[in-house]
């Protein structure tokens, strides 16, 4: 499959709108009240009678110091010891959860985000590591896929050396920007050899895999600092670079009221940012995965999209989607079988809620036949730019023209606009289209309100 992305002002000036990232389907906004523990225990057991392969998300919501553009889930202290009454009540829901599974379960997938999951201490870490691993079975031989979020400013040599001793094999880097001034305007300082030395370690202890994370449309950006930044990089050889449009939302996201609007790039400047990038990214060898993300020809994120088993999850993109995904901490959403649960999002309730023995679950939902059948359209769109009707068609009993028809104008349009190659077997994504590819899947989205489009970010 080609990974070519072909740049067309227009079609993005006419497709450019907000919507979903969908990490999910439905989406998380549409998770309700009506989901609790009782649900998601439910959940685990068929799980367990299944023995299905396991991921495991758990969440870290410190930060020494707030980073203005962030919308995070967090808690900004630079007192260490509000984390340890943290990791205990973490420690006791894994404990929880843990007795709805079956011990035979495989963890095939592990993620630690944040906040800073580097804030905590290394007994910690070494407590934390060891309790999952008293509770479930992990993959030997460094074949599982184990990742921590890093902030160079939060880890050293030492605290590489410990990761790969706890058997985390991949790391990801927030760095958004190296320019000084975009820095302090979003009050994140944050020097190139901070990184350097992570990458370095990284590269020497023999992480599988580096990730670096950069935002485009910060403020006091311009399209020329920003390519000063995707040079330096690019020489640190990561294997994956996301590449996300700041979302300006500060009605949402009280930190980011510290920006000063006037200073965010214009909408011209930041697609000039984004074009470069691209085609600086596939000079030097990335190809692009989808929506933000690059790899390089070799990762798996890559093998995985060219032999059709990438899959979308709250993770972002993966090679191990089929796993059921269980998520611990504050904020953190699971997906186990066909239903969605989300923890309690007040710190406080959650500590509250696992200190009384209950899983801290408090809002979900459960997907239905039609939920599935569009949460597959999409991972098909999203992943490989291309659906066969027949695959949908036969794992769901249905005629797709038929069941989509009131779709089909829409579809044609984008067809005819260049987006979308259309025929009444296939749907094939142009190289124009790519990029625009979370409009498309819009489409298909059941719960889209087109008269309620606030909260979400651009496309592009």
């Amino acid at each position: 499959m080609s990974a070519a992305v072909e740049w067309d002002a227009e079609l993005i000036r006419r497709y450019d709108l907000t919507g979903p990232r969908y990490t999910s389907y439905p989406t998380a906004p549409n998770f309700h009240s009506g989901i609790g523990a009782a649900q998601h225990i439910q959940a685990l057991r068929r799980s367990a009678a299944l023995l299905r392969p396991l991921s495991l998300y758990l969440h870290i919501p410190f930060c020494a110091n707030v980073c203005y553009y962030c919308a995070c889930n967090k808690v900004i202290t630079k007192d260490r010891g509000r984390a340890l009454p943290y990791v205990q009540h973490l420690e006791e829901e894994i404990r929880l959860a843990s007795a709805c599974l079956d011990p035979r379960q495989t963890v095939e997938q592990l993620h630690f985000g944040g906040g800073t999951p580097t804030y905590l201490s290394h007994d910690q870490l070494r407590h934390l590591l060891g309790t999952l691993r008293r509770y479930f079975r992990f993959l030997e031989e460094d074949s599982g896929d184990y990742s921590i979020e890093i902030d160079p400013r939060e880890a050293d040599w030492s605290t590489m050396g410990l990761l790969r001793e706890l058997g985390f094999n991949r790391i990801s880097l927030g760095v958004q920007d190296l320019d000084p001034h975009v820095q302090r305007a979003v009050n994140r300082l944050q020097s190139l050899e901070q990184t350097r030395t992570i990458i370095d370690a990284a590269h020497t202890l023999q992480f599988r895999s580096v990730s670096i994370d950069l935002i485009y449309g910060l403020p006091l950006q311009t399209p020329q600092s920003f390519a000063r930044t995707l040079e330096e990089i690019i020489a640190l050889q990561p294997d994956r670079l996301s590449l996300f449009n700041y979302a300006h939302l500060p009605e949402r996201f009280k930190p980011q009221r510290r920006i000063a609007s006037e200073q965010l790039p214009p909408p011209a400047a930041k697609l000039e940012m984004l074009q470069a990038s691209i085609e600086r990214l596939a000079a030097a060898g990335y190809r692009h995965i989808g929506m933000d993300h690059f790899a390089l020809a070799d990762d798996e994120l890559a093998i995985a999209q060219e032999d059709g088993t990438l899959q979308r999850n709250f993770q972002g993109y993966s090679t191990r989607g089929y796993c059921d995904l269980i998520g611990f901490g504050v904020s953190a959403i699971s997906k186990v079988g066909e239903l969605y649960s989300q923890n309690d999002s007040d710190l406080a309730h959650y500590q509250n809620r696992v200190a009384g023995g209950e899983l801290p679950v408090a809002r979900g939902v459960l997907s239905g036949r039609d939920d599935q059948l569009r949460h597959a359209v999409i991972q098909q769109l999203i992943c490989h730019f291309q659906l066969d009707f027949k695959v949908i068609e036969q794992a769901f009993d249905i005629n797709f023209p038929g069941y989509f028809a009131p779709l089909w104008a829409r579809l044609r349009a984008m067809a005819n606009d260049g987006l979308i190659r259309l025929d009444d077997q296939h749907i094939e994504v142009l190289p124009a289209g790519r990029l625009l590819v979370r409009s498309l899947c819009r489409v298909f989205d059941g719960y889209w309100q087109p008269e309620n489009p606030t909260g979400y970010s651009r496309v592009i």
